[in-house]
């Protein structure tokens, strides 16, 4: 079951086990947008975990951790699971553009400012996949930013401020491409043909990961959830431009103070062996985790991956993978 948020069906000590859909008005040069979350657990908790997904996925992608964390933690956490703008329940912005991590950092911090003003945060973590870790490393690493507190501890998962030219050219391959489809499950067989490297799951896991990817098409049937406009300021992308952006990203970087977990795919094509080294002895020094048989990126379904991330945010001194 799912709730609406403009219908609160929770008491103050009522821990949530399914979540609340709720939004957030943000500001862009077109008169605004609203972004979809996805609320779990206690909503005034003052233990804060937002989750923020890759490219063209979306938020019901943790609803694995989400159901980890408050199972652990009961009524002393929330976490809160974003649609980035352009997918799930938020809405398409009208300038392709803005579909830029620059937008997405914006409309974070109007998200942080809603959840303060609704219930204090006094510690907030962050669990980023693929774009969702580049835009926590900007939360975390841009010192400058208004939010309500800092990042006390951050999981990037399979990313960092080096992204292979090769993963860029196969995921522009297809992001974009909505396509139609007759059933959900065949949504799910198309997406699985281009998501392997996601790693072992058993047709139920991977099912469930599918049902919040779709959405009715006008014509009948179902197409994939988000704006085909996002592959827009991907493509400008080039071999040429992306060491400029790599420079910036190892600055911020180098910047971030809060405890951070990396989290990589054995077989990533999008973070490389010799980038999560780098990564462990600079900046933060992150602890850093590598799953067998798995590539870009680790959805955190798996028992062993969310108990690891679980373990680390609700940990009193967190937890080191072994």
């Amino acid at each position: 079951m799912i709730y609406d948020a403009d219908e609160p069906r929770f008491s103050p000590h009522f821990t949530m086990t399914e979540p609340t859909l709720n939004y957030v008005p943000c500001p862009d040069p077109a008169g605004g947008h609203r972004m979809a979350y996805w609320q779990w657990g206690n909503p005034q908790a003052a233990h804060l975990v937002v989750c923020v997904h890759g490219l063209a996925r979306q938020g019901r992608d943790f609803d694995s951790v989400a159901r980890c964390l408050v199972e652990r933690a009961g009524e002393s956490v929330r976490v809160v699971c974003p649609d980035v703008v352009g997918r799930g329940r938020s809405d398409w912005l009208k300038d392709p553009m803005g579909y830029q991590v620059p937008t997405y950092v914006g409309d974070m911090l109007a998200l942080l400012a809603q959840l303060q003003q609704q219930a204090p945060i006094a510690a907030l973590d962050w669990v980023g996949t693929s774009m969702g870790g580049l835009i926590g490393l900007m939360l975390a690493g841009l010192p400058d930013l208004p939010r309500p507190v800092p990042v006390r501890r951050l999981v990037l998962n399979d990313v960092g401020p080096v992204i292979e030219w090769a993963a860029l050219q196969r995921i522009g391959q297809y992001v974009g491409q909505v396509g139609h489809f007759e059933s959900v499950q065949q949504a799910a067989d198309a997406m699985w043909a281009v998501s392997s490297g996601f790693g072992p799951h058993t047709p139920e896991q991977w099912l469930a990961l599918s049902q919040a990817m779709v959405r009715p098409a006008p014509q009948g049937g179902y197409t994939l959830h988000y704006d085909p406009a996002i592959a827009v300021p991907f493509r400008t992308v080039t071999q040429e431009s992306a060491p400029a952006g790599e420079a910036a990203l190892w600055k911020i970087y180098d910047a971030v103070t809060c405890e951070t977990l990396l989290l990589r795919g054995a077989l990533s094509d999008l973070l490389s062996a010799d980038t999560a080294r780098a990564m462990t002895g600079r900046g933060p020094k992150a602890r850093l985790a590598v799953f067998d048989g798995v590539g870009h990126a680790p959805t955190l379904v798996a028992q062993d991956q969310r108990d690891l991330v679980a373990s680390f945010l609700l940990d009193p001194a967190g937890q080191r993978p072994a």
